[in-house]
């Protein structure tokens, strides 16, 4: 049985394991969907009967009526065998985990004749070796190592290679053996043995088994040679001591234990093609290559003097061999070991920053510097497995370089112009990290303009080398000698190579003979690079002001919710300026504010602890861009999207969206301003406050009298510290709701199949707001009380009970009625979510659950300081008691007062209100007044479990009670009469957070969407999470009800049982599923129940691909005449 052929082809595969009649104890047959092959079924079974007492076990195969196969497997008490169904159908299933090819190769793979070079290492072996076990070693690397094992073929249209349809290792010819006399025939039958590699058609990898014939010789050469496009230095180590490895066990029975990475490249492969579809990641590398493509040449100074000399040893890549080698010219310098630990360590600490990205801040200022310019152009080429221990083993080039273009500042020291550049350089890797995300956009992108775009970038002149920054590069063993001088392409005008030995930095500069650059000129840059790195090492390290986080940033700190990417915590506010706009006195505001309000300098320490980070100096973020009025609901997702990264002060940005001109006689367009924050340091109370004080700031030509405002961020937090939190927690001890109570405004239902979030809007027109603030003071209450009532009635009403029953939601209060002089006016992360419960009894009447849920706020003002992660259960953190919140705030306006002064500047300001933020609740009702008196009601709604025909009827009937309430209830009017006003309304469905469902051994899915219909309960295979069929409720057409089960153990398989009596059940699930859902069917069979099939379905790479192929072969589950 070949070794890399343990599986059936890559065609749609399942396996039926099926108990047959009562009384179940025979061996289960295995049903065989899809293409069969003998070899491959023999293969497997071989490999499963391994190291099991007794002889092989047999099999009989038969082939069914319907054109199946029918595996009859032999009785067997063996206990390494009493579970070998469920073990054959996951290795039957197990499609090979590496379906496609790295960027690098992908590339070359674009260009088929085009001339492509090579590496290879050299190992002296003994005179004993023969073919076969060289063969045999070269097949268990290959195996072990898919990036070497992939080829194309059937290329499309658009030139987009395609992954070949099985691996095609055994019959590639995968060594080559030749004599030699001499080192110029042995380089000689390299150059042959090499050619044959192709990126387009494979092979990747070939070996050279080479015996000396010289005089008085007779050992022999083993050359591992391997395409430039599937290699890089930090490969060879792994790939060389793996093929010593395969090499030792020939011939053994035991096959060589290597550096198996095909799950860890399977999974490595699909972080690529995701971030090749993250909105976040394509715009950044589209906005760099729109950068390139405007860039002009360099400049590039030609005096200066320094330590010249021959490169010694062969450039990265070269024209040919000797002649590349020998005509490029270097400069190199020291780092010692204190100013690079200094430099990488400290600093990259201090500034939240990885090394390779102050690397790359310190050369950007040191090339603009160079080249007189303000704008540093050029190539990075770094490698991620420096930053993730878990890719260690990988073997492929990872060392793609990406372009970087960045603004430098001038006139500034060393280290403020770096603090400048600090967001651009967190940024210039992109999400995925060290710049992978630039190929794998350029190679998986949907958008064929972008692929198109990122193809067409041009390599910059000049290229700065990071891939051996970390210094964790091993260093090959004497016995191998790398050959890289058949690689081609024209390397860059200037190669900067960095790379940590020993603690020091040692820097290379690599100047290609061709170049139009001086050696005086590049010394010239060497001096600035080296003295840039010496002033940033040995910068004062006062610049930064550490402090506590509070609870509720640590929590999110903690639960890595605020990631960018996510769209959570974001929120915007956006306003209309009528107008003149002058953009310097603008962006002076700006900056007033930001060096004005320490918030806006504030980032979270990149550490595990919650620490909060002040700096000296912050530049706001203020961009300037057109949007037509069709696309401004892109524009705000994206925006949102984008997100912050919290490690970087200044979590508030500005973006102008200039207007368009207006036509001949036509009235001006207003410039409309988007703001965006972080509810991690700013909330919508400080966003107002912060526009306020921008625009007294322009009013004033563009700053703000004083200095920094306190109290701050610092004062708040050593003011919650020095708080009594045991009266606090006492409090909420005895007001929190049961565990009883009802939390949910809409019934059960499964998830929706959706995504993203719902913002539906209603308004209560002038009249009625007026109406019902004044019939509310009436009765001694707010409007917010008499919005938590009608939102603790339609919780009620979901429940569908007649009688009292305890709810609960949460409340947001402002965090800013707390004792601390000038709080009100201090912008930060004060408003806080707090728990609300309360018993809706229909026979009491509306006025006491109104006076009720007035008292409680009255009540908690006491305590809106206490975070709301602390009221929950200790027994349970996860677990928030409550589904949905309540924001009803009204902030200061940003211009009150200030209307006259803007009005003589010929200036008017429009606030049409704030675009709230993603709840971390399944849904928010957030309610405000609008400028012409409006009570305005948004649901912000996750829709994976509350549609948008749901969330509108929610809020619907949340505005119908507030309008008719104030006309139809006196102090005498019962609860249930209030709730009769929705009589003919229904009541919306909504799904189950997946944390409450997690709490369950079985969550539903999809309910049946007919009558009398089986049940399908779905089995995560090992290490995958519950969500992993999310996509199945959408994509299967059944009937049947789909159940996951989230906690395998006896409570799962009784309740699988209880759920499933007097309809047919079956079990199913992606490869690696069936033998857990194999072990319970068994177990249901010894129980005396009647045993469900089990289906497994071969797990493709991507995720629609795995849910539609295992939508297809669930009817084979339940069909049990075929």
């Amino acid at each position: 049985m070949p070794m890399t052929e343990n599986r059936f082809s890559r065609e749609s595969f399942c396996v039926v394991i099926d108990p047959g009649p009562p009384p179940y104890t025979r061996p289960w047959d295995l049903v065989l969907h899809g293409p069969y092959d003998p070899a491959v079924l023999d293969g497997a079974i071989g490999d499963l009967n391994t190291g099991a007492p007794g002889p092989e076990q047999p099999h009989v195969v038969s082939q069914t009526a319907f054109g199946h196969h029918l595996l009859h497997l032999p009785a067997t008490e063996e206990p390494g065998l009493a579970d070998l169904a469920g073990r054959l159908a996951d290795r039957l299933t197990d499609l090979p985990s590496y379906t496609g090819l790295l960027p690098c190769v992908r590339r070359a793979a674009r260009t088929p004749g085009a001339a492509h070079g090579f590496e290879a290492a050299v190992l002296d072996v003994p005179r004993s070796l023969d073919r076969d076990a060289v063969h045999g070693a070269l097949q268990a690397l290959v195996e072990a190592h898919p990036h070497l094992s992939g080829a194309f073929h059937d290329r499309p249209r658009d030139g987009t290679p395609q992954p070949a349809r099985e691996s095609s290792a055994e019959r590639q010819d995968l060594l080559a053996e030749s004599e030699f006399t001499d080192e110029s025939g042995f380089a000689e039958a390299l150059l042959h043995a090499g050619r044959p590699l192709d990126a387009a058609a494979g092979p990747l990898v070939r070996g050279l088994l080479a015996h000396d014939r010289g005089p008085g010789r007779g050992a022999a050469r083993l050359a591992l040679i391997v395409h430039e496009a599937a290699v890089d230095r930090a490969s060879w180590h792994t790939l060389t001591a793996d093929l010593a490895d395969a090499l030792r066990a020939a011939g053994d029975t035991t096959p060589p234990r290597l550096h198996s990475a095909r799950e860890l490249a399977a999974r490595r492969l699909a972080e690529l093609r995701r971030a090749a579809r993250d909105p976040a990641e394509t715009r950044h590398w589209r906005h760099v290559a729109e950068r390139r493509a405007r860039a002009s040449a360099p400049r590039r100074p030609v005096d200066g003097v320094a330590t010249t000399g021959h490169a010694s040893s062969p450039p990265t890549s070269g024209a040919d061999t000797a002649r590349a080698a020998d005509d490029r010219q270097h400069t190199a310098f020291v780092l010692g070991e204190g100013s690079a630990d200094l430099l990488l360590g400290d600093l990259a600490r201090r500034l939240a920053l990885t090394a390779e990205q102050v690397m790359t801040g310190a050369f950007a200022l040191a090339l603009a510097q160079w080249q007189g310019t303000s704008e540093a152009v050029f190539d990075v080429r770094s490698d991620p497995r420096t930053l993730r221990r878990d890719l260690r083993d990988l073997v492929g080039r990872f060392d793609d370089p990406y372009p970087v273009h960045l603004t430098v500042a001038s006139g500034a020291p060393p280290l403020e112009r770096l603090l400048v550049l600090a967001g651009a350089l967190a940024a210039a890797t992109g999400k995925a990290g060290s710049g992978a995300g630039f190929g794998a956009c350029r190679e998986w992108s949907p958008d064929p303009l972008l692929r198109h775009a990122l193809r067409e970038v041009t390599p910059a002149a000049i290229s700065l080398d990071l891939a051996e920054l970390a210094g964790t590069v091993e260093p090959l063993p004497d016995s191998v000698t790398l050959d890289r001088t058949h690689t081609t392409g024209r390397p860059p005008d200037l190669e900067v190579r960095a790379r940590l030995v020993e603690g020091r930095l040692d820097v290379r500069l690599d100047r290609a003979a061709e170049a139009r650059l001086t050696e005086e000129s590049v010394a010239e840059l060497a001096r600035i690079f080296m003295e840039l790195m010496v002033d940033l090492a040995e910068a004062p390290a006062g610049l930064l002001t550490a402090f506590p986080a509070t609870e509720q940033q640590a929590s999110l700190h903690r639960s890595g919710d605020a990631r960018p990417g996510t769209g959570r915590h974001v929120e915007q506010l956006l306003w209309f300026w009528h107008g003149p706009l002058e953009p310097a006195r603008f962006s002076a505001a700006w900056q007033s504010v930001f060096d004005h309000e320490t918030v806006l300098r504030t980032a979270f320490a990149d550490g595990p602890e919650a620490l909060l980070l002040l700096h000296d100096n912050v530049v706001p973020d203020i961009t300037h861009r057109t949007c037509p009025a069709d696309e401004l609901s892109t524009l705000l997702e994206d925006d949102r999207l984008r997100g912050f990264d919290l490690r970087r002060p200044g979590a508030l940005r500005v973006t102008v969206l200039d207007p368009d001109r207006p036509a001949p006689g036509a009235d001006s367009t207003p410039t409309r301003i988007l703001l965006t924050y972080h509810q991690a340091l700013l909330d919508n109370w400080s966003a107002h406050l912060l526009v306020r004080a921008f625009h007294r700031a322009y009013l004033s030509g563009g700053t703000l009298a004083g200095g920094e405002r306190r109290p701050d961020l610092r004062d708040y937090v050593a003011w919650t510290t020095a708080q009594d939190s045991q009266a606090a927690q006492a409090y909420w001890t005895r007001a929190a709701p049961p565990d009883s109570a009802a939390s949910r405004p809409g019934r059960g239902a499964g998830p929706t199949g959706l995504t993203g979030v719902g913002r539906p809007r209603l308004r209560l027109e002038p009249d009625e707001t007026t109406r019902l603030v004044h019939w509310a003071a009436g009765w001694g209450v707010s409007e917010s009380s008499v919005l938590q009532g009608v939102w603790a009635l339609l919780i009620h009403r979901a429940t569908g009970t007649d009688g009292p029953a305890p709810v609960c939601f949460a409340v947001t209060v402002p965090g800013r009625g707390i004792p601390l002089d000038g709080v009100a006016r201090m912008p930060g992360p004060l408003r806080n979510a707090l728990p609300m419960g309360v018993e809706v009894d229909p026979d009491d009447t509306l006025y006491n659950l109104l006076r009720t849920l007035r008292d409680r706020a009255l009540d908690m003002a006491a305590y809106e300081w206490f975070p709301g992660e602390w009221t929950r259960d200790d027994a349970d953190p996860r677990h928030d008691p409550a589904d949905t919140v309540i924001v009803f705030e009204d902030p200061p306006h940003p211009v009150k007062g200030l209307e006259s002064e803007l009005a003589q500047h010929g200036i008017r300001a429009e606030f049409p209100g704030t675009l709230p933020a993603r709840s971390r609740l399944p849904v928010a009702l957030i309610a405000h007044h609008d400028a012409g008196g409006g009570l305005v009601l948004t649901a912000v709604h996750d829709r994976a479990l509350l549609d948008a025909e749901a969330a509108a009827e929610l809020l619907a009937q949340s505005v119908l009670l507030l309008r008719e309430l104030p006309l139809r209830a006196d102090e005498s009017t019962l609860v249930a009469q209030a709730l009769h006003l929705l009589d003919g309304s229904a009541v919306p469905r909504m799904a189950e957070t997946p944390a409450r469902a997690a709490d369950k051994p079985l969550v539903v899915l999809r309910a049946a969407t007919q009558e009398d219909t089986g049940t399908i309960c779905l089995i995560p295979p090992p290490g995958a999470p519950a969500t992993c069929y999310d996509l199945l409720a959408r994509t299967y057409p059944g009937p049947e009800e789909l159940l996951v089960l989230t906690a395998p153990g006896g409570a799962a398989q009784s309740a699988l049982v209880a759920h499933s009596i007097g309809r047919p059940l079956a079990l199913a699930g992606f490869s690696g599923a069936g033998a857990l859902a194999y072990d319970i069917a068994r177990r249901v069979a010894a129980g005396g129940g009647r045993p469900p099939r089990v289906l497994v379905a071969g797990a493709a790479s991507d995720d629609e691909r795995r849910s539609h192929q295992l939508a297809e072969a669930l009817p084979h589950a339940l069909d049990t005449d075929n």
